[in-house]
């Protein structure tokens, strides 16, 4: 599951960007991939792993909304069918 959601640029700069990234791992966790910044710039990147995978989309579901609140605006998702709703 992947989310990209983006805040609308400011005088000339770069728009910043905020993704994130759900996968399962080999050993059958879940990790939350979380990159940030602005391209070209400066990035950003912080990895957590959960055992159980309800505990990854919860994770995944709070840090978007966070975004969201700050401004940011989905631009693309996969594997959901409502970026929105996970």
């Amino acid at each position: 599951m992947r989310i990209f959601l983006q805040q609308r640029p400011v005088a000339g700069e770069p728009p910043r960007f905020y993704q994130l990234s759900l996968e399962q791992d080999l050993l059958g966790g879940w990790v939350l991939l979380r990159e940030w910044g602005q391209p070209g710039v400066r990035t950003a990147a912080k990895r957590e792993v959960f055992l159980d995978r309800q505990d990854a989309v919860s994770a995944l579901s709070k840090a978007r909304d966070s975004q969201l609140k700050r401004g940011f605006q989905v631009m693309f998702a996969q594997g959901a069918d409502d970026p929105r709703r996970v």
